[in-house]
């Protein structure tokens, strides 16, 4: 948290106007510039960003592939959208979602394609785009695909940052990101109609761009959610954005150490990003056998380490959409994250990697 965010959260509680107002627009302003990309708009949260993407692809129905290895709100979004999910098995070598599966399995119901740049870690978007235009070419609809890019401030694909691919990009400012507003969201358009229909619907399906007609007397074509961010959040983040380009070469350095350092360990197999992308490493997963015994040696050290994000396909809530995913089977219970983050010393990291190097 950047020291000057309490100024400047004080600064607007002394104005008088807490909601949407002149920060969430500057903040705005900045994130354009930090991602080189026009349409951009603030939510109050990355899951509120997902369910109004998921609108958006939502008009004709139809089915949503994703990965069951995230956190539990990519894929509750695509239920609350009222949306069924279509399960990817991920790839073992990248732990993001095998495209092979997701070639196989994409088709006219598809809707939507959710990639999530697990971890931080960019999912091949060349590839994604050729399956959603095979998709187009055999059934003559096209998915929208949605990036999820709640763990990957920072990361980049063909040198240049997510949100630059023709998606729509979905990015979290949550308490624990590399850039957090408090709490907070970011959906990226493609172009300016989408961008045009997400804020509205992010406020009720009401325009409250400057020089709208007046709220009372507008018609209202597609109803909306209370999804927009405050000033205060945009206070926070606007403090937070400066810093964030040298937090992510930190954790970039960190991440580089344990590559040179844990590639000829035995019983552990590092991650392998796609090829031309730049990771952020929000945090650093690696694959290892006897994964109990793994996180009890680092613990026993004094170090902290596990898997943070739990497969979601064996919750009884999704029970209906179950279908084998024996690469995901394969690989779930070797994840293990070790801490990359800005906060680790020089000393801190070759605590970690002698401790791992000792065996466990």
């Amino acid at each position: 948290m950047s020291e000057r965010a309490s100024a400047a959260v004080a600064g607007v509680v002394a104005s008088g106007h807490i909601g949407q107002g002149a920060k969430v627009e500057e903040f705005e302003d900045a994130l354009r510039e930090r991602l080189g990309t026009r349409f951009v708009s603030t939510v109050n949260s990355g899951t509120s960003g997902l369910q109004l993407a998921l609108k958006l692809a939502a008009r004709n129905g139809g089915e949503v592939l994703s990965t069951p290895l995230t956190f539990v709100a990519t894929n509750w979004a695509i239920l609350a959208a009222g949306l069924p999910i279509r399960w990817v098995d991920v790839d073992p070598a990248t732990l993001n979602a095998d495209l092979s599966d997701m070639a196989a399995k994409v088709s006219a119901r598809t809707a939507a394609i959710v990639v999530v740049h697990w971890a931080g870690y960019p999912v091949d978007l060349a590839r994604v785009a050729e399956i959603a235009d095979e998709c187009e070419r055999r059934h003559g609809t096209r998915p929208m695909i949605i990036e999820d890019c709640a763990q990957a401030w920072g990361a980049t694909y063909a040198g240049r940052p997510l949100g630059n691919h023709g998606n729509v990009a979905v990015y979290s400012f949550q308490a624990i990101k590399q850039v957090t507003s408090g709490d907070g969201g970011l959906v990226v358009s493609p172009d300016e109609e989408s961008h045009r229909r997400g804020r509205l619907i992010r406020w009720f399906g009401l325009d409250r761009d400057p020089g709208a007609t007046p709220q009372c007397e507008q018609d209202v074509s597609e109803w909306g959610l209370k999804f927009h961010m405050n000033d205060i959040s945009a206070a926070i983040g606007l403090a937070n954005l400066e810093g964030a380009e040298e937090r992510v070469g930190r954790h970039r350095s960190n991440a580089a150490y344990y590559d040179r350092e844990l590639k000829d360990v035995q019983g552990l197999e590092r991650v392998r990003p796609a090829p031309g992308s730049e990771p952020s490493y929000w945090v650093y997963p690696v694959k290892v056998k006897r994964r109990d015994d793994f996180v009890a040696r680092l613990q026993a050290a004094g170090i902290a380490a596990g898997h943070i994000d739990a497969r979601n396909d064996r919750h009884s809530c999704v029970a209906e959409y179950a279908e084998p995913l024996p690469k995901l089977d394969a690989v779930h219970d070797q994840i293990v994250c070790l801490p990359v983050g800005w906060w680790l010393s020089e000393q801190d990291r070759e605590h970690i990697v002698n401790t791992i190097r000792n065996g466990w």
